[in-house]
């Protein structure tokens, strides 16, 4: 089954195929999205080539309510603990590794199901340059998959996926 790759996180998530056509497109609607979905992959695509973001094993998780509220944080799995044992001790090269190996953000979401897109409007973020701005994600449901895709990724050109699976 191939998918269109648009790029997310979702949050995220977030984010980046050929979308499923649409009969085999399962549950595209705002009430599908509510819940707690778990982080799968977050990957960006740039001139035929295919990057893991979070590295290979990804940790996170997004949650949608139904009032229109979002969290999304996402990590690598191997970022090293802080030898201090202190998170307000950390050392340059501890501390760079934190920033560049995890994402969190929070605020509202709106959907347009004609569209199948999601636009996240972040209220609060580990990055401050997102703090206020509106993303916009493309969005396709598969049974207890979400995968949320961008064109144009904050962090550079490319394509952007998101790849969530509902927590059960």
């Amino acid at each position: 089954m191939n998918r269109f790759i648009s790029a997310v996180l979702t949050v995220s998530a977030v984010i980046f195929g050929i979308f499923l056509p649409e009969e085999e497109a399962i549950g595209q609607t705002a009430k599908e999205l509510v819940g707690t979905w778990t982080l799968v992959s977050v990957t960006l695509e740039q001139d035929g080539n295919k990057v893991e973001l979070f590295g290979p094993n990804p940790q996170g998780q997004a949650i949608f309510d139904p009032n229109g509220r979002f969290s999304a944080i996402s990590t690598r799995s191997d970022i090293p603990k802080f030898a201090s044992n202190n998170r307000e001790a950390g050392t340059p090269e501890e501390n760079k590794a934190v920033v560049q190996g995890s994402i969190a953000s929070f605020g509202t979401y709106s959907v347009s199901e004609t569209d199948k897109a999601i636009t996240l409007h972040i209220e609060g973020s580990t990055f401050p340059n997102w703090r206020g701005a509106d993303q916009k994600r493309l969005f396709t449901l598969a049974g207890d998959e979400l995968t949320l895709t961008t064109l144009t990724p904050s962090i550079g050109v490319g394509t952007g996926q998101m790849v969530l699976r509902r927590a059960k």
